[in-house]
């Protein structure tokens, strides 16, 4: 469904049966509600645009969804979130339209709901245990937990009904928050509340972490994290911008000479990974992370305004199947190119995309070519793109991720006339704070090691979200921020 019309008439009269009943619901008849579909820009429009593709629920729509809900005692969507949110209590405050109630037992627990209700991956996440998805056997029919706290987060947002929290009497420690992702917003926000001074370093000229460089404008509008920054700085926190900790100043000076009693280290993992195959030097060879970021950050698709170079592209090949990969595809589309493919090694299924965004992806024209990998990038005498020599796969025995291993077919050559590869295959983490920081450990692949409390093997210095987990979700993120911002809590009342 890609409009509102429709919808509305159908939750308004919903709406007024449920209200006219003279008993109360019985978990049969709240079985029988239908889901309510997110209202979308149709995708002919919204492929011309970076505009946000989901509208949001009207207030009837969400009421409707809101009685869905069995109000289970065990509530097993509680435990599939990370931060513990209690649902089914803000999920009942919207079916009795207390908005304000509703939002405010979201941030307990949680102070950037507007962010997770858009990009969090509640189907296997919240949702994924629901007891109306599991009853009706399908996590599609599941309560839409992550569309309920986007509607009332968006409600609160639009009614300036967002009340600064309240702050505990100062005490005097000062705690440095390095990068401001979801992590450090998270961590940021519960310190502060506790009476901290709290100040966040960010290496980029705008706070948001990936929430401003990696996630396009048509899923997360830049507006809504900036409004979740201007709250953290009405509370107190000092953000600090191209701040590069490492090189701008070492995280010993800051816990040394700058008299920060506590750190918390939140810079994700940035660094792009590459195929490391012939012909990734050519012009028109990006990582996700570049091309999303002249895109995000820095506005290339403004071209009558800005200055960022970025390809006139106009057939694009993005290698690899993750919610960055279908990001890339689907901005590649609005810039202008005529075709645009997805290749990936395994088959849809194993694809680790959220299924809304290979979805809208398919709407938007995006093609994919699955069981496919290239085996090299071809350039022409001027040293830019002109094809990939491409090989077909088959699916093998499971690997350790459990996935069936992509096996190459032999002899199964063929090219693709291609001018931009946008390569998307994961990010590793930036070596720099362990070179300038050597008590700090890190395993294999560069991540900071941690504890269960998120402390790193530096007294003081705690860490999480991707710099800990890899290429996780906002809500992993905040998860460990969390956890991080209670036990820098408990080590600033001890030392």
């Amino acid at each position: 469904m890609n409009s509102r019309d429709g919808l509305d008439k159908n939750a308004k009269q919903l709406l007024a049966e449920i209200v006219a009943r003279r008993e109360p619901m019985k978990a049969k008849d709240r079985m029988a509600i239908p889901p309510q579909e997110m209202p979308c820009q149709p995708a002919s429009e919204r492929i011309r645009n970076f505009n946000e593709v989901a509208l949001g629920y009207t207030v009837e729509q969400a009421r409707v969804e809101a009685e869905r809900c069995l109000q289970c005692k065990n509530a097993p969507c509680v435990e599939g979130c990370p931060v513990r949110i209690r649902i089914p209590q803000f999920i009942k405050a919207i079916a009795e339209q207390d908005f304000a109630k509703a939002i405010g037992i979201i941030k307990e627990n949680s102070l950037l709901p507007a962010i997770c209700g858009r990009v969090c991956p509640q189907e296997v996440q919240c949702q994924d245990p629901c007891t109306l998805g599991k009853s009706l056997k399908n996590v599609d029919k599941a309560v839409s937990i992550g569309r309920l706290e986007r509607f009332v987060s968006d409600w609160e947002r639009d009614n300036a009904q967002a009340a600064t929290p309240v702050i505990k009497p100062e005490t005097g420690r000062k705690v440095a928050v390095v990068g401001s992702g979801p992590a450090g917003l998270t961590v940021a926000a519960d310190l502060r509340r506790e009476g901290h001074a709290v100040t966040i370093f960010e290496a980029f000229h705008k706070p948001g972490g990936v929430m401003v460089y990696g996630i396009p404008e048509f899923r997360l509008p830049k507006s809504i994290v900036r409004f979740e920054i201007e709250m953290l700085k009405a509370m107190g926190v000092e953000v600090r911008t191209d701040f590069v900790v490492g090189r701008t100043r070492k995280l010993a000076d800051l816990l040394g000479k700058d008299g920060f009693d506590a750190a918390f280290i939140g810079i994700g993992a940035g660094l792009p990974r590459f195929m490391e195959i012939a012909g990734e030097d050519l012009v028109g060879v990006y990582s996700s992370n570049e091309y999303l970021t002249r895109t995000n950050l820095m506005k290339a698709y403004d071209r009558e305004n800005v200055d960022t170079p970025i390809m006139h592209s106009r057939k694009v090949a993005v290698l690899g199947g993750g919610n960055v990969a279908m990001d890339a595809a689907r901005t590649a589309r609005r810039l202008g190119a005529r075709e645009v493919q997805i290749v990936y090694r395994r088959t849809e299924t194993e694809m680790p995309a959220r299924v809304e965004e290979i979805h809208h992806a398919k709407e938007e024209g995006i093609v994919f070519n699955v069981l496919q990998n290239p085996k090299r990038i071809i350039g022409d005498e001027r040293g830019r793109v002109k094809a990939m020599e491409c090989l077909r796969y088959e699916l093998g025995a499971p690997d350790k991720s459990g996935r069936p291993r992509p096996v190459e077919i032999k002899g199964s050559e063929f090219l693709v006339e291609v001018d931009t590869v946008i390569v998307s295959i994961g990010n590793e983490s930036n070596p720099l704070i362990k070179k300038t920081t050597p008590a700090i450990q890190t395993n294999q692949w560069g991540n900071i090691t941690v504890d269960e409390r998120c402390k790193t093997s530096m007294d003081g210095v705690y860490a999480g979200g991707d710099i800990v987990l890899g290429a996780a979700t906002v809500i992993l993120a905040m998860g460990q921020g969390r956890t991080a911002a209670r036990a820098i809590n408990e080590y600033l009342s001890e030392n």
